[in-house]
């Protein structure tokens, strides 16, 4: 089932967050996490009026990660979404043709409840279209890496999200490293796995730029990221950038499966999740479907028709 159950209504939230505070996405008994104070606000909304269902989001993001456009989806039910046309416990009337907003207002409400220094903010609350589910009708994620090499000058205004590498890196040699490493691939060796879990996945995207202020941002764009995959990913093609790899080992060590220990997987910090594509509505369902349904393949068999498949990755975390 890819909507919400009978009587209950899906609300989208377009979240942003500085993750240097928290312990990833995933609620965790006793530790500050993101899912954790997003429920703990939304119990205060809605305590009186039920139990809140947890929240599903399209990333699961580790400690440390930030994000500037993560999606979650809640379902409610009819008495919860009433909770919020009453502010200050008064209906306001509306309009001839005018539908209620509650999700607006529930993005509100979260975000007054974290206050004016709050490292996360509902930037979007909005109904879902029908068939929509933040991590099933997912069918990229997008991140972005930064690091500043020792050609870039050192910010500590934004040493919360940026790496400080101690050498020159060569963008042309990480370009020509990325760029090799695109496709669909069994990911292993750049992830750390996690029981049951495959780490097939199709590689888009992955780039690096150097910004006018000599700052480096790898763009990394796939159907999903295995545990560790994108910080993996950016620690092995600055290896190749500081001459210490060449491209063609990076292709050797990623078809071996095996982990290496010839690069490493950098910080937490320099990553941030930037945005989560969608199909058009009319295939939100059906791509949900196709998800929860999906079954594994060789990496080495191409897909059967067009790019993934009879395969489609679950989820996102790094």
């Amino acid at each position: 089932m890819s909507g919400p159950a009978p009587g209950k209504t899906r609300i989208r939230l377009d979240l942003s967050y500085d993750g240097g505070n928290f312990l990833g996405w995933s609620s965790q008994p006793g530790l500050r996490t993101i899912q954790g104070e997003l429920e703990s606000a939304l119990a205060i909304i809605f305590g009186k009026h039920g139990p809140v269902e947890p929240l599903t989001v399209a990333g699961r993001t580790d400690a440390g990660v930030h994000a500037t456009g993560q999606v979650a989806h809640l379902d409610v039910t009819k008495e919860q979404l009433g909770v919020l046309s009453r502010p200050r416990g008064k209906t306001p009337p509306l309009a001839p043709g005018e539908r209620f907003d509650g999700p607006r207002a529930l993005g509100r409400r979260l975000n007054g409840i974290a206050g004016l220094n709050a490292d996360i903010y509902v930037s979007r609350g909005s109904f879902a279209p029908d068939g929509f589910d933040a991590r099933f009708s997912a069918t990229w994620r997008r991140y972005q890496y930064r690091v500043a090499d020792a050609s870039a000058p050192r910010n500590p205004l934004l040493r919360g999200h940026t790496v400080w590498y101690p050498a020159v890196l060569d963008l042309d040699r990480m370009n020509h490293a990325a760029d090799d490493l695109l496709g669909l691939h069994d990911w292993a060796a750049f992830c750390k796995p996690r029981e049951g879990a495959t780490t097939v996945r199709h590689l888009e995207h992955f780039q690096w730029t150097r910004s006018d202020d000599g700052v480096l941002t790898a763009e990394v764009r796939a159907d999903a990221f295995c545990h560790s995959m994108v910080r993996s990913l950016v620690g092995a093609t600055i290896a190749v950038g500081e001459s210490k790899l060449e491209s063609a080992r990076l292709v050797e060590l990623r078809d071996e499966l095996n982990r290496p220990s010839e690069f490493k997987v950098l910080p937490a910090k320099g990553l941030t999740l930037v945005e989560v594509g969608y199909p058009p509505e009319a295939e939100l369902a059906a791509r949900a479907l196709t998800t929860r349904n999906r079954r594994p393949v060789a990496a080495s068999a191409p897909p059967a028709s067009g790019i993934g498949a009879g395969l489609t990755a679950v989820g996102s975390s790094d």
